[in-house]
């Protein structure tokens, strides 16, 4: 049996063919693994798990979509395979809710699980760009479970007008900044690995899907990425027993 690992699917119902061929995935692929984890921004945007209760009348047309994915996520989790969601800088407001609904177990960023043999770090990611100062301020910010509870006090209206407004200015924000600034912390890295006492790590966020060989205090150390997906192509990392992990991109098909 295999583990599956994927991130940075940005759900939205502006992206029909990539929720279709992420539907079809599910169908296919994920039904053989013994387990699943999503690794963060599997949403674009996330406002609270209260946004269900609109159904059809949402006016971003969230709600139907995120509860046709719970839906085919909840078929996957009977079939067998264990579901495990981890918050990303997009939908960290997803809630227990929406877990339970989808058939899946909520995972704290970082987390440290055994695929194999082997102790793996999981990340979003984000948490490693430490250069980007201005971010990481309101990463912190928006991790303070004080302000997110403001938030979700907030009627819908003004947090779903919140959410277009924090991606406009996140849109405008990065076009100026400078590539490694956006990037992992190579010392970060070194020290997430060192404070969890593990050699390989597995994150998303930087859409820059590669396979790191580092050193680590003398030692050989991996660091995997995984890359968002794209109309027409997705990726993943599959784990079986006594093999590294596998990263791999693929053609998308609804």
């Amino acid at each position: 049996m295999s583990t599956l690992l994927i991130s940075d699917l940005h759900l939205h119902p502006g992206a029909p063919a990539i929720t279709e061929a992420f539907l079809a995935w599910l169908d296919g692929r994920a039904r053989d693994a013994e387990a699943l984890y999503i690794l963060g921004d599997f949403f674009e945007a996330w406002i609270g798990d209260d946004l269900l209760d609109l159904g059809d009348a949402d006016p971003t047309g969230t709600a139907p979509l995120a509860a046709r994915i719970a839906e085919a996520l909840r078929r996957v989790a009977q079939a067998g395979t264990a579901v495990y969601l981890m918050h990303g800088n997009r939908d960290f407001l997803l809630g227990s809710r929406f877990a339970e609904a989808a058939g899946a177990t909520l995972i704290s960023d970082p987390c440290v699980v055994t695929l194999g043999d082997e102790r793996v770090l999981l990340m979003h990611g984000d948490s490693l760009c430490t250069r980007d100062e201005a971010y990481m301020a309101f990463r912190a910010k928006a991790r303070d479970p004080q302000w997110q509870a403001q938030i979700l006090a907030m009627p819908i209206p003004e947090r779903l007008a919140l959410a277009r407004q924090l991606r406009d200015q996140s849109g405008e924000a990065n076009s100026n900044k400078a590539e490694d600034i956006m990037d992992v912390t190579p010392e970060e890295v070194h020290a997430a690995l060192r404070a969890h006492g593990v050699t390989t790590m597995i994150h998303g966020h930087t859409h820059r899907p590669a396979v790191h060989e580092l050193e680590l205090d003398g030692a050989p150390a991996r660091r995997y990425v995984l890359g968002d997906w794209q109309p027409e192509r997705g990726w993943e990392i599959e784990a079986r027993p006594g093999e590294p992990p596998a990263l791999r991109d693929f053609a998308l098909e609804a």
